[in-house]
């Protein structure tokens, strides 16, 4: 006894739309959960933190890290980093979701 295999009570139609919503979904859930966007705006955050931090160091930081402003020189590099990021996803956006396509109706 051979049951039916491959076919289900789908139409081709009603498959494409499925595909097609998924895709949609799929693609608007890339650009929203995009790593660049996530990154940049994390390094920038913190970026502005510590250069804040690193505009008016103390004595004691200072000679921590030998004379050298650490805070500062780290925040702009973070921050330099973060502008990489978000100018990249600004350069180069995801692709766009597909436009919904659907067989036309004459064809059935």
């Amino acid at each position: 006894m051979s049951e039916h295999s491959g076919h289900s009570e789908y139409s081709e139609k009603d498959v494409v739309r499925e595909v097609s919503e998924l895709q949609a979904k799929s693609a608007t859930a890339a650009r929203i959960f995009d790593l660049r966007r996530i990154i940049g705006g994390l390094f920038v955050i913190y970026g502005v933190i510590v250069t804040i931090a690193g505009i008016s160091p103390s004595d004691a930081d200072l000679d921590k890290a030998e004379g050298v402003n650490i805070n500062l020189w780290t925040g702009l590099g973070m921050l330099a980093l973060g502008l990489f990021f978000l100018a990249w996803l600004w350069l180069r956006p995801t692709a766009p979701p597909p436009p919904d396509v659907l067989p036309d109706e004459s064809a059935e």
